[in-house]
């Protein structure tokens, strides 16, 4: 079974083309092709990046602005030229989608149709900046491949959708939760991986697990995972809430933004666009919302920058204590996402404040670029993962699920 899946970012996408047989393998598989399209480094310009699993590799600039055309000369690189993997893209037996929002309704991966499409769009009013892009990329694979064949779309909300009422609901006159404001949480694929992983890599049962999965980013969530279930997580209604992140403010005072409105020349636009893409880390440090330009400056002597790295890290250590507290125990704390992942700083400054829970790192295997290893000390009464996440793969693995119920 070929499952081509597409990632598909409001700057980006990523895109995989996995080949599976009659089960799934206990570990990732290298994909048969990847490509990566990027369109921040030039306005007017698509960026393509294909590398095969035999390693041979494509990039190329694309004039243009239109998204489906990318799209279909990407899908082109799967069936001619240097990267052809395939004969014909009639191959492919289902296309599997990161879908950002799934609302209340949409709980576990779903096969697309009419009603699903719909869905999507109405939903964008609580995920602007990702379920349009995400629906666009369904409705180009659809010209493309034909109705014929099978798309899925494996939500990032799915995973938190069990939380509990006392997590799940905001402190606000009740109607509005009977309106759909409540807590969704996000990085859900990735959280419900990493999980899994750990579980694997620790050799017990995920249900018999507490853990605190950090997902750090430019965007950025934590998850409370018990009994194999997300039980409670730092974003919410949207994608905003919770840590401090590269460019999004996370939590504030809803007062400040009363204020504005009243008092500055806000209005509702320009303070999403404010929270959203002018605060986190680039909005104090005012250089980047790029950690590794944070730090870069903060060498430098630069004070704002100091204080950007400094809040974030006080943000992830009060809202992993958030996390403790709702799980009421740890067995393991895990970071992934491309600061979790590749900064050695950050895990030890957030593993730092809690010693006295007895948590210790062994700061040699966390200095040395650790992927899916325990990175705790021997004597640690918690046991500290890094583990690179694999969404491309999570989402191949429900679109085999779905097709073999069906």
């Amino acid at each position: 079974m070929k499952i081509l899946v597409l990632n598909a970012g409001s700057s980006s996408q990523k895109s995989c083309l996995y080949q599976l047989g009659d089960t799934l393998p206990e570990l990732p598989p290298i994909p048969l092709w990847e490509a990566k399209i990027d369109w921040t480094k030039r306005p007017g310009i698509a960026e393509l990046e294909v590398k095969t699993s035999s390693s041979i590799g494509l990039e190329e600039e694309l004039k243009t602005d239109s998204r489906p055309d990318v799209m279909a000369q990407m899908l082109e690189t799967l069936t001619s030229g240097q990267t052809q993997v395939i004969d014909h893209l009639a191959e492919i037996a289902v296309v599997g989608h990161r879908v950002v929002h799934g609302g209340q309704e949409y709980r576990q991966a779903t096969l697309i149709k009419l009603e699903v499409k719909d869905a999507i769009a109405n939903l964008s009013s609580f995920a602007p900046v990702h379920n349009p892009v995400n629906l666009e990329g369904i409705e180009t694979i659809e010209k493309i491949l034909g109705t014929a064949t099978p798309q899925v779309a494996v939500f990032d909300t799915a995973f938190h959708a069990n939380l509990p009422l006392v997590a799940a609901t905001y402190p606000i006159p009740y109607e509005f939760f009977e309106q759909g404001i409540r807590r969704y949480g996000f990085h859900g694929i990735s959280h419900q991986y990493c999980a899994n992983r750990t579980a694997q890599l620790m050799g017990k049962d995920l249900a018999s697990l507490r853990l605190i999965t950090c997902h750090l980013g430019n965007g950025a969530s934590l998850a409370a995972i018990r009994d194999g279930e997300s039980i409670d997580t730092t974003m919410g209604f949207t994608p905003l809430e919770g840590l401090m992140m590269g460019s999004r403010s996370g939590s504030i005072d809803p007062g400040i933004l009363i204020h504005l409105l009243r008092k500055a020349d806000y209005d509702a636009q320009s303070l999403d666009e404010t929270l959203n893409k002018a605060s986190g880390m680039k909005g104090i440090s005012g250089v980047s919302g790029d950690l590794r330009q944070i730090i870069s400056e903060m060498n430098q002597g630069n004070s704002r920058a100091k204080l950007a790295l400094d809040m974030y890290i006080h943000s992830l250590r009060k809202h992993i204590g958030a996390m403790l507290a709702s799980l009421g125990g740890l067995d393991a704390l895990v970071f992934t996402g491309g600061i979790g992942e590749n900064s050695a700083a950050i895990r030890s400054a957030a593993c730092e404040a809690f010693g006295f829970l007895g948590l210790k790192l062994d700061s040699h295997k966390n200095d040395a670029s650790p992927v899916d290893i325990d990175i705790a000390a021997t004597d640690s009464a918690i046991r500290v993962f890094v583990v690179h996440t694999e969404e491309d793969w999570a989402i191949a693995q429900e679109c085999w699920k779905l097709l073999k119920r069906q």
